[in-house]
């Protein structure tokens, strides 16, 4: 940790309840498993829990949040600041009333899914399809299967920086294919989805394992990666892209562009750098431009500092 940050001292305040680290390899919370340190990381205990670390904070103390570690590359210098890993604590799912489902933002996107089909709502399945969590579907409107996470929103709940919540209405936030432009300096909580009342015949469980079953027959699911790293172009595909261009297996160290699905980079043995798969990521867009005139524009989001 940098001796020279204004809030090298700081000490969680007694009533507290979740944990605190310091100095913690991020390659412990990212699915491509690579990352340097974070100065502090936090694992609240629950939502208020959250609010309270975040009044606690020093002002100058930067604040990255994270949920699973998927569709996240951390550099190898790793983060200067708080990291807040929501997916510790806040994990509730409750069904309400009119076909609406809450949810908050730490809980996997699978469990969502899984409880809404587990109580006849349809129209979430897909999120069983979206790795990492559902905080991370909300923040960049992921999809599968033709759906988006965004159609089935009624309202988010947000914390800013201070500490302070407010609920939006879906209307009242902008956002489009794989972008979300939250208000001001904030952070998702949770979200209230509305879904449609099932059938008797329907079997939700069974659409979600057919789904992943055609997911993991098309996509690296055995190896270190983030996810999909390019959105698609309009009216194309970026692995049609990758792949036309002769990308398939190309390797930057240990950083490779998967054999089995073309927008996927893959962390070989779990022994490439971020570096590596950062540079990868910028090869392949400049090939791809250089010979399809496209500038392919990444999913994944990169943070943290370089070495």
């Amino acid at each position: 940790m940098s001796e020279s940050v204004a809030y090298r001292e700081f000490s969680p305040p007694e009533y507290l309840s979740g944990e605190l680290r310091l100095d913690e390899p991020m390659s412990r919370h990212t699915s491509w498993r690579t990352g340097g340190a974070a100065d502090y990381m936090y694992f609240p205990h629950d939502k208020q829990d959250l609010v309270q670390l975040l009044k606690a904070l020093p002002k100058t103390m930067p604040v990255v949040w994270i949920g699973l570690g998927s569709n996240l590359l951390v550099r190898d210098g790793g983060i200067r600041g708080m990291v807040i890993q929501v997916s510790s604590g806040l994990k509730k799912i409750v069904v309400l009333d009119d076909c609406r489902l809450y949810a908050e933002s730490g809980a996997s996107s699978a469990n969502v899914a899984k409880a809404a089909a587990s109580n006849k709502l349809k129209g979430a399945e897909f999120l069983a399809s979206v790795p990492g969590s559902f905080g991370g579907a909300l923040a960049m409107n992921a999809g599968a299967f033709g759906d988006e996470t965004w159609h089935c929103v009624e309202s988010i709940e947000c914390v800013d920086r201070s500490g302070e919540c407010t609920i939006h209405e879906k209307e009242a936030v902008s956002h489009g294919y794989r972008q979300v432009e939250l208000p001001g300096d904030c952070c998702i909580l949770a979200a209230t989805l509305v879904l449609e009342m099932a059938p008797d015949e329907y079997d939700g469980q069974q659409i979600i394992r057919d789904q992943r079953k055609r997911r993991n027959a098309s996509q690296p699911v055995q190896t270190a990666n983030a996810g999909s790293v390019f959105r698609n172009p309009e009216r194309d595909h970026a692995a049609r892209l990758i792949e036309k261009c002769g990308l398939k297996g190309y390797a930057i160290g240990n950083a490779v562009v998967s054999d089995v699905h073309a927008n996927f980079i893959v962390n070989r043995d779990r022994k490439a750098t971020s570096r590596q798969i950062e540079e990868l990521i910028l090869y392949v867009q400049d090939i791809v431009e250089q010979n399809a005139g496209v500038r392919l524009v990444p999913e994944v989001r990169i943070i943290g500092d370089g070495q």
